[in-house]
């Protein structure tokens, strides 16, 4: 456990903000997505909002205690938690397409959000307020040129890191993450929902997430730095 200065405990501040709005995006895109094909459980779960509270209320460990523990044990490198939007699994099976693009709404959001944050930065950088690193260290991937840009350098680059790994991780096609039913947009209406139902059960979610967990670790790396080459072309990550 890291000693908690006041730096640290700011930048917890701009990591749990930039946390919650970006789960609560993804969470919010997936509810509406939802219903506007036509399953409106999540809506009535109050989910189809940018309101934090109602995903905060579904999953308080994944959306409070995961994340600002995790930040701790990382040494103040990282966070990470969870939550979730409900949905009608017999429409679902009903309306596999619909589905997968409700699956799929979630890491939209993020990529949303990610290009939101290259814009701010290379906005930053037009008017000379931001700049490239040039060695680029996890999480960081823009400085501040004057001291009053500290704030806006660390908030996009978390905005910019943390989304893209919200984003393609849960683009993995596995179970339960939205990648699992996205893939079923490649195959007939019918094998998807048996695909979907199939899938549903326990230890397929358990294995899914472990094999996610662990094998993400060796596709992050090129994914990164494809996302930094656009951002700042020919960057390095050290």
């Amino acid at each position: 456990m890291p000693n908690v200065t006041p730096e640290l405990l700011a930048l917890c501040v701009i990591w749990y903000i930039v946390f919650l709005f970006s789960t609560t995006c993804h969470e919010a895109a997936h509810a509406l997505a939802a219903k506007l094909g036509g399953d409106p459980t999540a809506y009535y779960g109050g989910q189809v909002s940018l309101n934090p509270l109602p995903h905060i209320q579904r999953a308080p460990v994944g959306m409070v205690a995961a994340p600002l523990i995790s930040f701790f044990l990382q040494q103040g490198t990282w966070m990470i938690g969870w939550a979730s939007a409900p949905y009608d699994a017999g429409w679902a099976d009903r309306y596999p397409r619909r589905a997968a693009w409700m699956s799929l709404a979630g890491p939209a959001a993020n990529f949303a959000l990610m290009l939101a944050a290259a814009a701010g930065i290379r906005i930053g950088m037009a008017l000379g307020y931001l700049d490239s690193p040039g060695v680029i260290r996890f999480p960081m991937v823009t400085v501040a040129t004057q001291p009053e840009a500290e704030f806006a350098a660390t908030f996009l680059s978390v905005m910019f890191v943390l989304n893209l790994v919200l984003g393609t991780f849960n683009l993995l096609p596995a179970p339960p993450l939205d990648g699992h039913a996205g893939i079923t947009l490649l195959m007939p209406e019918r094998t998807a929902a048996r695909f979907l139902d199939a899938t549903r059960e326990g230890p397929y979610q358990v294995a899914g997430l472990i094999v996610a967990w662990y094998g993400y670790g060796y596709v992050f790396r090129p994914i990164f730095l494809t996302a930094l080459n656009l951002l700042y072309p020919g960057a390095s990550y050290g």
